[in-house]
């Protein structure tokens, strides 16, 4: 996919491609500029997509993965490799347009119009107060079962939040990138170690590779390939990149890689897990709980057949997955909110006729501003009261429906955005990207269809 964002030559373009100012919405215009010198690509820079991926792959897509496996054993292998290979083609569209462009991904929705202000807002709302509780629930489950009788699952919960809180608050992007790649580590060896325990049957894992859909696999086939490692956090990839440092088209190789590695990591986690399913579950018709309940019956069965240490290490790479995700998502989608604030703040001072603040790209400098924390604020704290309250019908409905739209809306407007001249005549989609976008973009419409029916109406 090296050349995937790119129309060359043969499309007249000479390198420089358009250029526009931050914050219109007209179309490019002739650039004059000479292009950024193109950096190499080196396996040291790597960061960025190991944390966008982490904070992907949470306790919940562990489960599903584990849950296919278990019912139909190596047969939807397939659709575990498809699902990398999406989440490669969206990450790569995100962080291409904030490289190619100099422009955030928020920055390039408000340029479609009112609506996608809007649909930000009331999203990223409804979105963060449900999660924050579904966030901290899922880090505390391993913490109660590798120390029994300690503290409730409450009280894990709330010392997860204010863990995380801490952490983002007092730390900027490179120390989270080093704590994301620990938990990496700490996710890859647990979860190929168990794979390894149970004793993989490589013929049929070979067999797996071939598209076939068993009876009632459909919808299990659908969330492995759009399910794992895909969330609001893709939108963010493009935040991290340019914190790294990255923020002009000159390192799109070495974005290209990073992204690549990151989601080939993924992949290896899902694969993994599929096999954890097929061997140890599926073989002896044992079934497992929804949800990060289901980890948990995992622990108890790795403890019966290969011991307490297993069944130990098992949990502390569920600690690792789901606590990656809480400090991902405490981070990025601050990043985004906090980009929200300051575009919505710009554009009413020029309609004012005030002068509009200068939008940096987004460096580190928004994770000491106002906005960032105070979403900080918001992810930890008000969820909180949710540990003690079912969550209330009309809420659990709007998140439902606005998580089921988030991806659609991600992959249709990176598909409008690719294509159009805000985006410079060298990078925008080739065959192959707009292929992998409009297939991911059906994909989750037809998730998201299904998703909403799952609704308790």
């Amino acid at each position: 996919m090296a050349s995937t964002g790119e129309k060359g030559a043969a499309d007249g373009a000479d390198g420089t491609g358009g250029t526009e100012r931050p914050g219109s919405g007209t179309e490019a215009v002739a650039g004059t500029a000479a292009a950024p010198a193109e950096r190499k690509a080196s396996w040291r820079l790597v960061g960025p997509g190991i944390v966008v991926a982490a904070t992907g792959v949470g306790a919940g897509d562990l489960v599903a993965t584990l849950v296919a496996g278990s019912r139909f054993g190596y047969t939807l292998l397939w659709a575990a490799v498809v699902g990398c290979l999406v989440k490669i083609a969206l990450a790569e569209a995100t962080g291409r347009w904030h490289l190619a462009t100099g422009r955030t991904i928020f920055d390039g929705w408000r340029s479609l119009g009112a609506w996608t202000t809007v649909y930000f807002a009331v999203y990223v709302t409804v979105w963060g107060f449900v999660y924050g509780a579904a966030a901290m629930s899922s880090s505390a489950l391993p913490l109660v079962a590798l120390f029994p009788g300690l503290l409730g699952l409450k009280t894990w919960a709330i010392l997860c939040g204010l863990a995380g809180l801490a952490f983002v608050w007092f730390n900027r992007y490179a120390i989270v990138e080093k704590i994301m790649m620990v938990f990496v580590g700490v996710m890859f060896v647990v979860v190929l170690y168990v794979a390894v325990r149970v004793t993989p049957h490589l013929g049929d894992a070979v067999a797996g590779l071939l598209p076939v859909l068993p009876d009632g696999s459909l919808l299990y086939t659908l969330g492995l390939v759009g399910g794992v490692g895909g969330t609001i956090t893709m939108a963010a990839y493009g935040y991290w990149v340019n914190a790294k440092g990255w923020t002009d088209s000159g390192w799109m190789r070495m974005m290209r890689l990073d992204n690549r590695v990151a989601y080939l990591t993924t992949g290896v986690f899902v694969v993994a897990m599929l096999i954890v399913g097929a061997e140890l579950l599926h073989a002896a018709g044992t079934a497992v709980g929804s949800g990060d309940q289901g980890l948990l019956d995992l622990g108890r069965i790795l403890e019966e057949r290969f011991g307490a240490v297993t069944a130990k290490l098992f949990l502390i790479g569920f600690l690792a997955a789901s606590f990656s995700s809480l400090v991902g998502v405490w981070h990025g989608v601050s990043l985004l909110f906090a980009d929200f604030v300051e575009r919505t703040r710009a554009a009413r001072a020029q309609g004012t006729g005030g002068e509009p603040p200068v939008l940096e790209v987004a460096r580190g400098q928004r994770e000491r501003s106002r906005p960032f924390r105070g979403y900080l604020l918001w992810l930890t704290f008000p969820p909180m009261g949710l540990l003690w309250l079912d969550k209330p019908f009309g809420l659990v409905i709007a998140y439902g429906v606005l998580g089921a739209f988030f991806m659609p809306f991600l992959a249709g407007t990176l598909l409008w955005l690719l294509n159009s001249g805000r985006t410079p005549h060298r990078w925008r989609n080739g065959p192959l990207s707009n292929a992998m976008l409009a297939a991911a973009g059906l994909l989750f419409v037809v998730l998201c269809v299904q998703q909403v029916r799952e609704l308790p109406w």
